[in-house]
This record gives C-alpha cells, structure tokens and sequence, in this order.
C-alpha cells in the first residue's frame, strides 16, 4: 500500500516506516499550532516557543498515533498474528496485520486496543499537568496532549470500516451471526455511511467560511468511504474465490530457459516476440530459479550480451512460492503483501505451475460469467 516511506526502525520486531506525506503534515500541523492555536491560547511567548511547541506538538501527535498501532500490534501478535509492518503517513497510521483473526473474540481485543491505549495516554497527560504548571510552555503541550489522544480514542471508536469502531462493530455482529462475511458488509456499509455524513458536514463547514477544517474534514470522510467502498469490492470478490484453489487457475505450462541464455537473447527471443514477462531457469542440475522482467531491467542495457539468466535470476530457494491447494484468496493477498505479480506453485520440490495476477483476473472472469 504504501510504497514510498522511510524505514526508521523496530519495536517489538515490527518495522516502523514513515510515508512521505507524515513530513507534509508534521510541517503543516506544526505551522498551524505556531501560528494560529498557541498563540491564541497563550499570549506571552516568545516566537521560538511558538515554534518548538509546536513541533514537538506535531511530532508527538505522531508518537500518540505509532502508540496507539502497537496497542493493535502487540494483541496481534499475542494471537500469533504476524505485523510485519507499521506506516506512519497523512491521515495517522496502519498497522500491516498479515492476516485476518480466526475468530470474533480475537477481533474485538486487537481492534479495542489501539483506542484503550489513547485513553490511556490522555489519562497520563491529563495526571501530567499539575506536575508541568510550573511551564507555560509544558502545560500547553500537555493540555493538548491529553485532549488530542482523547479525541483519538473516540474517533476511531465511530463504528463503521476502516475505523477501529468498525472492526469492534464486525466483530460483534460476527459473534452474534457466525457469519464472518455478513459482518464485514455490515462495518463497511456503516463505514460508507459515516464518510458520507463527514463530506457532507466538510463541505457545510467550508460554506459557512471555515474552509481550511471543512476541507480537512471532507477530506477525512473521502478516506473512509474510499476504504469501506475497497472493502465491499474486497467482499465480493472473496465471496467469488474464496473457496477456489490455486491449482485451478494457474498455468500448468511456462516458459523455461537455460541458465547460460544471455539477457540480450532472452529479450530478443523470448520477451520481444512473446511478451512474456518471467522465465523458469534450468541448469544442469535441473530447476535453478526465475528472471522476471524488472530483475533484466535492473541490468544496464550495455550489459545485456555480457550477462547470463544464471546470474540474475532469484534463485528457488528464495522464491515466494504457494502449494497448489492453497485458496486463490490466500494468493491474491500473499502477492499484495510480498509485491509480487506472479507466483510459482510448487508441489514437493518442483514448481507445477505459475499463478499471476492475470491468471487471477482471468479466471474471476469466468466465474463472474456463470455467477447465478
């Protein structure tokens, strides 16, 4: 999902990345808070305090929102559930939980974490503010701390998809029906339903002449009913192959080519008249690896008669690779997840066929045709 962010680091094993857009924000937040909020609030600074509180405002805003990710991540992984991953970027962050909970239970407690450690920290920075009164500038930022993590808390608590009150809200009505499925339409009908009404009361508050909030939050409520309308997409297409296999949409026959082929053939014989974006590398030994189209474009093209397949395809033991009796949805996710456009399927120690995004697209197509 995101693919421009920094990586900064890891807590817990799980990697934090920034996403461009967090530096837009943090600059613009910090502008607002120096400019506009504090000096409002308090009249006796001097612009330097103005300045640094309002950095550090905007940075800790960041810290509150990371805090508030490893609350989802670390329940998570007490279920066993991998998070290789949490991204930092304009509307707060995500946390990269690998796969859905296997059960209602489960979903509530990691999607009521994440507001229960907002509260949390409101509660501290609201015990704080005695200890800091000495401070103008302390206080300041201690007040605005404990209200920003309270209104964290109860606005991701709004029940409807992609908010942390949607998924609590999935989960219930999964309890309560057993259907995992019906639940999930229900959180990101109700998710659609509140972006609306955020576009909506956006776009009054910019006609009533308070453009930059209204704007903000119009802006808000696009995103969720951007993600809640992806969710429903993401529905419906589970419910047409969820329960197909891999087996029966990959390809049972693939290109092959020996290891010693040089890039410059392989792109005139191969790639030029076919199109054919990835290869099965063999060797004397037999299966070696695969060179796909971005691994020959990583080479530069002066190269290309000088370089063998050998020497820059991924070798079979580092290929992302899926069984054949894996569910095609399994596929579909592992190939978002890893960045990948094809996977090889193997079945013991060789690879039985190759399964790519066309293929998937392909053969939802079919089942869309004789959807009854």
């Amino acid at each position: 999902m995101f693919r421009h962010a920094i990586p900064i680091g890891r807590i817990f094993g799980i990697s934090i990345d920034l996403d461009y857009s967090w530096f837009l924000v943090v600059g613009l937040l910090t502008w607002i808070m120096a400019g506009s909020y504090y000096p409002a609030e308090f009249k006796n600074w001097s612009t330097g305090e103005y300045w640094l509180v309002g950095a550090i405002t905007a940075v800790m805003l960041f810290v509150s929102v990371l805090l508030h990710e490893l609350g989802h991540s670390v329940v998570a992984q007490h279920y066993q559930i991998p998070v290789p991953r949490i991204t930092l970027f304009v509307f707060g962050g995500v946390s990269q939980i690998s796969e859905e909970p296997s059960s209602a239970g489960k979903e509530f407690w990691i999607a009521i974490a994440g507001p229960a450690v907002s509260f949390a920290l409101a509660a501290i920075f609201w015990e704080l503010e005695p200890l800091v009164s000495f401070s103008s500038p302390l206080l300041a930022l201690t007040e605005y701390l404990a209200l920003l993590n309270l209104v964290l808390g109860a606005f991701n608590l709004i029940p409807g998809f992609p908010l942390d009150g949607g998924r609590v809200l999935r989960s219930l009505v999964w309890r309560a029906t057993g259907k995992y499925q019906r639940a999930t339409s229900i959180a990101a009908l109700s998710g659609r339903f509140f972006g609306f009404f955020l576009i909506f009361l956006g776009v009054w508050q910019a006609l009533l002449g308070n453009f930059f909030n209204g704007l903000w939050i119009a802006f808000i409520g696009w995103f969720i009913e951007s993600a809640a309308g992806s969710q429903l997409q993401q529905q419906v297409l589970k419910s047409l192959i969820g329960n197909h296999s891999v087996l029966e949409a990959m390809k049972r026959e693939f290109p092959h080519v020996p290891g010693n082929i040089s890039l410059q053939d392989l792109m005139d014989k191969y790639v030029l008249p076919s199109g054919l974006r990835f290869f099965v590398v063999n060797d004397a030994a037999g299966l070696a690896g695969m060179v796909t189209l971005s691994g020959i474009r990583a080479v530069q093209r002066a190269d290309w008669p000088t370089t063998t397949a050998s020497q820059i395809m991924i070798p079979v033991q580092k290929l992302d690779t899926i069984r054949p009796d894996a569910r095609l949805w399994s596929a579909l996710e592992k190939m978002g997840r890893d960045g990948v456009n094809q996977l090889p399927v193997v079945d013991g120690s060789g690879i039985v066929g190759i399964l790519s995004r066309e293929d998937i697209l392909h053969y939802l197509t079919v089942l869309r045709a004789f959807a009854t």
